[in-house]
């Protein structure tokens, strides 16, 4: 199987399980890793994602290799049964390219990254809400030596975490961004040792886990939400966004802390 899933409480690993090729995406490890994040934000016994590459590579992109094979050129034809193409209509949005880069999940993911992190798998990367690197680990667009463009929001996603001019850098030379400069960049939140870059990212989704989950995704949902807009709307989206939150768990938790939960940053019966 391309995709593994493996479970731990209420924390998810998806696992691009293709090593001996670097787990580069064809068309059919993309459905399987679509929609394994689509079961995933739709069980309710289940709060944060990792996604985790098997081997010694996080993602080498999409696989060319069996593109060439299949004769398939361009993006919008990059798929097996499944159309890429965005509606017209107004109806749903299509996979990614790379497989879950469209989605919109309303629970958190985590990106544990070994390894490359390339091309299509750095735009992976990019999708994900946090990213823990190796420090051997390394990021990089790739594809620009083959003229594959960049078509799973890596044009859209990395301006906003590094701003405009080193995104167009990056994208343009096609270089090589060790974990060093990504944690330096914002382009990752944490570096550890390698080999322990699935262990950190499953020790912080246990820890997302642990909080009353309609507040963090309220939350989440209101940094998302107000990208582009001047402050004044952005703080109008935040206060609508957070309406009938308090009242669904906040007065609960109020009434913890003030029994002494949660002080002094001690979180341990802070859950509901």
């Amino acid at each position: 199987m391309p995709v593994r899933i493996e479970r731990c409480d209420r924390v998810v690993t998806v696992i691009l399980s293709r090593p001996e090729f670097r787990n580069a995406v064809d068309p059919d490890h993309a459905d399987a890793l679509h929609d394994a994040f689509l079961v995933f934000d739709s069980d309710d016994t289940a709060d944060v994602a990792v996604l985790w590459g098997e081997g010694d590579a996080f993602c080498a992109g999409a696989d060319l290799k069996s593109l060439a094979k299949r004769g398939i050129a361009t993006p919008e034809n990059r798929h097996s049964h499944r159309s890429l193409e965005f509606p017209t209509n107004g109806g749903s949005i299509p996979r990614g390219p790379m497989g879950p880069s469209r989605l919109n999940l309303r629970k958190p993911v985590i990106a544990a990254i070994e390894g490359p992190a390339v091309a299509g798998g750095m735009e992976l990367a990019l999708w994900a809400d946090c990213r823990i690197m190796a420090e051997d680990a390394y990021m990089g667009v790739y594809c620009r030596r083959w003229g594959v463009p960049l078509s799973d929001g890596g044009t859209v996603r990395l301006p906003r975490l590094v701003g405009q001019g080193r995104a167009l850098e990056i994208i343009m030379t096609g270089r090589k961004v060790d974990a060093a400069e990504c944690l330096r960049i914002g382009l990752c939140e944490l570096v550890v040792a390698k080999g322990e870059a699935r262990r950190a990212a499953e020790a912080m989704a246990r820890q997302i886990a642990q909080f009353p989950q309609i507040c963090v995704r309220a939350d989440r949902r209101a940094v998302n939400l107000q990208h582009g807009l001047p402050e004044h709307l952005a703080l109008e989206r935040e206060w609508a966004n957070c309406s009938g939150v308090f009242a669904a768990g906040g007065a609960e938790g109020a009434a913890k802390f003030a029994a002494g939960t949660g002080r002094h940053g001690d979180f341990g019966a802070a859950t509901a």
